[in-house]
């Protein structure tokens, strides 16, 4: 028998005239929105933008004072004093446009990790430093303007980097924006409206037809179907009645919902989910791990080929504006600022749109190795199967027994189990209107069932494991028990069997399917369960598996998945994370399943919100996409370095190929363009 879940929030039931109110501050949407960006990332992504046009109103008259601009398009401005004027301009360029790469300079060499803006500060540092030494006396052609372009295309690239990565979050600021700002408090009779801040939980709130949830929580009265498709992926509208839980963000149907408040704010579904992939966006994989060695890398390579260019065209006899004009060209062209974008961008997208379509990914570098996986081992009820276990048969063993008192021993010894074999037994209860009796000194028998004290007896209700531990035969079944077909739970009184119950579950629609296409894949599928060999024989057959294992104990699970592991496979375990936890914690990527609202399986890589096998397929694609993604942006941002450096340290002069530093930034620019509009396209392929 399977570790029943324990994630059921406790509540006191209350009466519909019990309903009451006890106020506090909770944290609303507008915290949440703060969890999926900086705060302050609009403001910044602004700032950059006024900078640009700033410097670019005061690059014109730059250009038109500069006498490499005047001398190209034949006519003379100038003047006694244009000199200096052309200081005050480059100057005022210098450090109002250049103040964000100076101040990155700064915090770079503090934290001992040069990187961008170290290339771009020494850059332009070197060409406001040179040029207002012309403008003072030293002979040479000033570089103000390329300094001032050099600026102007810096700060558009920044801006639409920033712009970027802000879109890319935009998903989840749909998500944080789901909650109403007011609710309908329910105090008694009386229905008051209040701020969504003001919401506690313990709370009865109404939600009319249409309207969104504020909170989680659980129906009290009435019925209806809600859309949970911005937060779970589900596309049908989910039927939910009194005891079923709701989730803060999701449409009501037409319907009206009293509902108990559980959790809000920081205790909120929809909180969690952003907060997860927030901390799946900020998260390093392998991969950024390994974009962030190139662009350090790079950088060094950088500034040693920007001095190397500087002497080595002052050796072979070039004036030192030519020389400086090369060694500045060469840093901002070799500036690794699309390797800083590469990666980020495209985990940004893809956490997003993965936790819209009901993947949540908490760790990220078992997100990219899906694509590596080569058998997926799969928990059978619940995930496979619809985990119902409607009640078949009730078969006394014992005569001295009804069958109504079989099922009420049954019963109260399982109420404080919320497996899936209880939910079953007390189903079958309610339905026959039969008392549920107290119990007491409750154990759980972790894989094996429960036991406890019920009318003073002491009841065990157990699956086969419970036989097979003790080194005892099963006992013999009726003959028209199907053991394919029929999960089995035995019923003793003091150690006496008393009483067979049986429960049969449904494979689900699209477990079939889901199957199907991961062989299309060439992944193997195993089937993992602490049924009984004929049950687990069947859904594996029924399915077309390519094995199973049967009667394993939650802790035999973990071995299961080693063995597989040093058979050479690369294994992904699909369980409920619970009683899978050693197992999901040991496989290559670790795959829960969730119910909605239970996103805190802390041993799982990855949460799947709705338990549907399909789930596994799509997560495996969106994995393989975005690595592609990746490794493409990687490919360009790092090979577009190997054809820029050497144009910028002019090594093609004799062909007359000669770089600006203006045309390196374009370059430069262009590059982290291309990476971010790449990135961007992963948005159509996820959504196809």
């Amino acid at each position: 028998m399977r570790e029943p879940h324990d994630h059921a929030i406790k509540h006191e039931e209350k009466g519909p005239g019990d309903f009451h109110s006890h106020h506090g501050h909770h944290a609303g949407k507008d915290e949440m929105a703060s969890v999926i960006m900086d705060p302050h990332a609009g403001h910044k992504t602004e700032n950059f933008l006024r900078r640009f046009w700033i410097c670019l109103l005061l690059t014109i008259p730059v250009l038109l004072l500069s006498r490499m601009i005047q001398l190209w398009f034949g006519f003379d401005l100038r003047f006694n004093a244009d000199k200096f004027v052309l200081f005050v301009l480059g100057s005022l360029i210098y450090f109002y446009g250049g103040y964000p790469f100076l101040i990155g300079l700064v915090r770079e060499l503090k934290s001992r990790n040069t990187g961008m803006m170290t290339l771009i500060a020494v850059a332009i540092s070197v060409a406001y430093l040179y040029s207002t030494a012309v403008a003072f006396g030293l002979l040479g052609m000033d570089f103000y303007w390329e300094l001032a372009t050099l600026i102007d295309i810096m700060l558009l690239g920044h801006w639409l980097e920033m712009r970027s990565e802000m879109s890319a979050s935009r998903a989840l600021q749909a998500l944080a924006s789901l909650l109403p700002s007011k609710v309908n408090l329910r105090v008694g009779s009386e229905i008051r409206e209040i701020s969504i801040h003001d919401l506690k939980k313990g709370d009865f709130i109404l939600v009319k037809g249409g309207e969104r949830i504020p909170a989680d929580g659980f129906v009290k009265e009435g019925i209806s179907y809600v859309n949970e498709s911005m937060l779970t992926g589900e596309s049908l509208p989910v039927k939910k009645e009194v005891g079923e839980r709701v989730i803060g963000g999701a449409v009501n149907g037409d319907g009206v919902l009293t509902i108990l408040v559980e959790g809000t704010g920081e205790e909120g579904y929809l909180n969690k989910v952003v907060t997860m992939v927030q901390q799946a966006q900020e998260s390093k994989s392998a991969t950024q791990n390994l974009a962030n060695k190139i662009a350090r890398r790079l950088t060094y390579i950088s500034l040693f080929a920007g001095a190397a260019t500087l002497v080595t065209w002052l050796i072979l006899g070039k004036e030192l504006s030519f020389a400086l004009e090369r060694m500045v060209t060469v840093m901002v062209t070799a500036c690794p600022h699309a390797l800083g974008v590469a990666i980020p961008l495209v985990v940004s997208i893809s956490t997003s749109m993965a936790a819209t379509h009901g993947l949540l990914i908490r760790n990220r570098t078992a997100f990219e190795n899906v694509r590596k996986i080569t058998t997926i081992v799969f928990d059978k009820t619940g995930t496979l199967t619809l985990g119902s276990h409607e009640l078949q048969r009730l078969i006394v063993v014992d005569l001295s027994i009804t069958r109504d008192q079989l099922l009420q021993y049954a019963a109260s010894v399982q109420q404080n189990s919320a497996h899936h074999i209880s939910k079953g037994i007390i189903r079958k209860l309610k339905e026959l209107k039969l008392e549920l009796l107290p119990v007491q000194n409750f154990e759980y028998l972790q894989g094996i069932g429960v036991e406890g004290n019920v009318t003073g007896k002491k009841i065990t209700s157990v699956g086969p494991n419970y036989f097979l531990t003790k080194g005892k035969a099963l006992p013999t079944l009726p003959v028209d028990v199907d053991p394919e077909s029929e999960t089995v739970n035995y019923v003793l009184i003091e150690g006496e069997l008393v009483g067979i119950i049986t429960f049969a579950d449904t494979i689900r629609e699209t477990a079939y399917g889901a199957i199907q296409r991961l062989k299309t894949l060439k992944i193997k599928t195993i089937l993992l369960t602490g049924d009984n060999e004929n049950v687990a024989a069947t859904v594996s057959r029924k399915l077309g598996m390519d094995g199973h294992f049967s009667n394993v104990l939650p802790h035999q699970k973990l071995e299961k998945i080693k063995s597989l592991q040093e058979s050479g496979e690369v294994v992904a375990m699909t369980g409920d994370g619970v009683n899978d936890a050693p197992a999901l914690a040991q496989a290559d990527v670790g795959i829960a399943i969730g119910s909605g609202t239970d996103v805190a399986a802390e041993t799982a890589d990855i949460i799947l919100i709705n338990s549907n096998p399909e789930d596994v397929v799509d997560l495996i694609s969106f994995g393989k996409s975005t690595h592609k993604k990746m490794i493409q942006n990687l490919l360009w941002a790092a090979g577009y370095n190997i054809i820029a450096i050497p144009l910028a340290a002019g090594l093609f002069i004799s062909f007359g190929i000669v770089l600006s530093p203006a045309a390196g930034a374009v370059l430069m620019s262009a590059s982290t363009i291309v990476v971010a509009i790449n990135a961007q396209f992963l948005k159509r392929e996820l959504k196809g």
